[in-house]
C-alpha cells in the first residue's frame, strides 16, 4: 500500500545523514505507536510522529521535509520518553525542520512566520513577549484581527502585558542569537 504522494525514490543518504545527527537508526522504530498516543499535538499533524518514522524509514525525503508535522511539533519530549526503543523523536523532529529550513520546504508560509516571530521574539526580550508576538504576527500575516477577542480578556486577569517583562541575563541570551546568527552565515 503507498502512502499519498510516496514516491518510488528510497533516499538512503538523506536517512543516514538524519541517523548520523540523532544517533539512533530510524530502522529500530518498530511502529508501536506509543510516541503518537501521547503527543498532545498529533491532532494537528498531517504526519503523526510513527509515520514521519515509517517514512523515515522508507527513505521519502520529500514527504517528510514537505510535513507540517515538522512546523508543529513543540519538542515537549514525551514522544521521546514513551519510545521503547529509546529513539529521540523529538530530536528527529528538530533536525528535520532544520533540513526542511535548509532546502526551503515550508508547509505554509504563515507557520514558517509564527515560528520566526517566536524566536525574534525571545532573541530580543529573552522570554516572549506575548502582546508583541501577536501583534507582529499579525501585522506581518496581515490577519489584523487574529485573536482579538482573546487579548482583552487576558489583559482583565493580568496574563497579558502591554510591556515585555524585564528578566536578569537578556544580554547574553542576545548574544547566543548572534552567534547562532553568524554561524548560519558562515555556512553559506
Amino acid at each position: 500500500m503507498r502512502l499519498k504522494g510516496q514516491t518510488r525514490t528510497v533516499d538512503r543518504e538523506f536517512v543516514a545523514e538524519v541517523e548520523s545527527e540523532i544517533d539512533t537508526a530510524v530502522a529500530a522504530c518498530y511502529q508501536c505507536g506509543k510516541c503518537t498516543a501521547d503527543c498532545p499535538l498529533s491532532f494537528s499533524f498531517d504526519y503523526t510522529p510513527n509515520q514521519i518514522l515509517r517514512l523515515m524509514q522508507l527513505g521519502q525525503k520529500e514527504m517528510v521535509l514537505r510535513s507540517e508535522s515538522l512546523w508543529y511539533c513543540a519538542t515537549c519530549y514525551t514522544c521521546t520518553i514513551r519510545c521503547p526503543k529509546e529513539i529521540d523523536i523529538a530530536k528527529l523532529m528538530s533536525v528535520l525542520l532544520i533540513k526542511a529550513r535548509q532546502e526551503g520546504y515550508v508547509a505554509d508560509h504563515k507557520i514558517r512566520l509564527a515560528q520566526e516571530t517566536f524566536v525574534n521574539s525571545v532573541a530580543r526580550y529573552g522570554r516572549i513577549f506575548e502582546a508583541g508576538l501577536v501583534g507582529t504576527y499579525n501585522l506581518k500575516s496581515g490577519d489584523l484581527f487574529n485573536n482579538a477577542d482573546i487579548g482583552p480578556r487576558l489583559l482583565a486577569t493580568g496574563k497579558l502585558r502591554f510591556l515585555p517583562h524585564r528578566i536578569k541575563g537578556r544580554r547574553e541570551i542576545r548574544k547566543i542569537f548572534d552567534r547562532l546568527r553568524s554561524s548560519r552565515k558562515g555556512k553559506r
